[in-house]
């Protein structure tokens, strides 16, 4: 079948432990995550979360807004695998392209909570990575976290894209693809539909100190995105698109933070799910704001995903201020 949305990145489970007794402090101008050193610190809970990462979170997202929706990712020949299959299935999305690679385990990660925020510990299997023949080539392409094994892949992908125009791609860069930069993988950038980023990942991959974020979005489009998007925290989401430049703000908390992981994933696949059907990028920046919103009132990038109905509910009752506003 020809799908809307394919997201492709590593899969993972993370086991999300909740700590209480631990300090945050500023070292040498980082906040850090502080535990007293060879002692046993004690944790509240632990909580596992299968058929997780940016790809899988994004493929979750599109299928409940209605998009047809499959993953490419890579599993090892295990129990962990397995769950991961049966967690996708159970959410809609396609896994006739997520392939079992022996020679390593399925990624697993392991999330301390602290607060609303949380650090991640992580290790990414060396898995390969090639893209399935397509009889019918999928609407879009959501290109996001791979590790240092997929370098040459990102060019595949690229001339993918370049032979089927189309495809249109979006990339959401994980940390590996961010530390490469522009020049490793400006193939990519030339060829990419939609690009969303953080203001600081933006600066990492442009090799700059600038904080104007209009500089920063105009930077980022001349490396070959047509339509921009960089979040910057509490002072909300940007779009430069071919109708000009946009400010929204962060949709109001309903309740206090349980957990931020997902909520850049549900921004940014959310917002290309509702362009996918039609609407103009800065109203869908608005709906992909108000589902992470949502997500981080629970544990888990997906557990607290919206369905489109859900969403324009939220939509319906915003706040009087909660309006895209053209900034350029």
């Amino acid at each position: 079948m020809k799908y809307d949305f394919v997201a492709i990145g590593d899969i993972t489970t993370d086991a999300f432990i909740k700590i209480t007794d631990a300090e945050e402090n500023i070292i040498h101008g980082t906040r850090e995550l502080c535990l007293r050193f060879g002692d046993k610190v004690p944790f509240e809970e632990m909580t596992e979360v299968r058929a997780v990462g940016n790809a899988a979170n994004a493929a979750v997202a599109a299928h409940r807004i209605g998009l047809t929706s499959a993953l490419i990712a890579r599993i090892g020949n295990d129990e962990n695998g397995q769950h991961c299959i049966d967690k996708l299935k159970e959410q809609g999305v396609a896994t006739d392209y997520v392939e079992v690679q022996d020679s390593y385990p399925t990624n697993y990660h392991y999330v301390l909570m602290f607060g609303a925020e949380r650090t991640i510990l992580v290790k990414q299997a060396a898995f390969s990575y090639s893209l399935p023949v397509w009889e019918e080539a999928p609407r879009y392409l959501y290109l996001t976290s791979l590790g240092a094994s997929a370098k040459e892949f990102h060019h595949e992908v690229a001339n993918y894209c370049v032979a089927h125009p189309e495809t249109k791609l979006v990339f959401q860069p994980g940390t590996f693809q961010i530390k490469l930069g522009k020049d490793e993988l400006k193939d990519v950038y030339a060829v990419t539909e939609i690009f969303f980023c953080n203001k600081e990942e933006a600066q990492t991959i442009l090799g700059t100190t600038e904080t104007d974020i209009k500089v920063l979005l105009n930077a980022m489009k001349e490396l070959g995105p047509k339509t921009v998007f960089i979040t910057d925290g509490p002072k909300g989401s940007y779009v430069l698109d071919s109708e000009g430049m946009w400010s929204i703000p962060m949709y109001p908390d309903p309740a206090p933070p349980v957990s931020r992981t997902g909520a850049g994933d549900a921004t940014a696949s959310t917002t290309v799910s509702y362009i996918a059907q039609g609407m103009s990028p800065h109203e869908a920046l608005m709906r992909g704001v108000i589902n992470a919103a949502s997500v981080v009132q629970g544990v888990g990038a997906q557990t607290k995903l919206l369905t489109n109905a859900e969403i324009e509910e939220w939509y319906n009752k915003r706040p009087t201020d909660f309006v895209a506003t053209k900034i350029a």
